[in-house]
């Protein structure tokens, strides 16, 4: 079994459009999500900003950063894109 890290969220900050903001995720997500903006030759701060203007109006940013990570992951790995679970 893959040993996971259960620790606290981690607050870190981001720049989007001009203004810092705080952003609180596991620490598997932040390094999930600096491999997906290094893989996209993105600035971390850009990649953010383009999650930030695509997520819904109920979807905080950190849940919108998570909902990325996820889809992203589960492309690479050829699960279905959707938000259906089956069992």
């Amino acid at each position: 079994m893959t040993q996971v890290d259960y620790g606290p969220p981690r607050k870190r900050s981001l720049t989007l459009r001009g203004h810092r903001t705080s952003v609180s995720l596991e620490e598997p997500f932040w390094h999930a999500f600096r491999a997906l903006a290094r893989a996209e030759n993105k600035p971390l701060n850009a990649l953010a900003a383009e999650i930030d203007a695509a997520r819904g109006v109920g979807c905080g940013l950190a849940g919108a950063i998570r909902l990325y990570v996820l889809a992203r992951f589960a492309a690479m790995y050829g699960q279905p894109d959707n938000h259906e679970v089956t069992t």
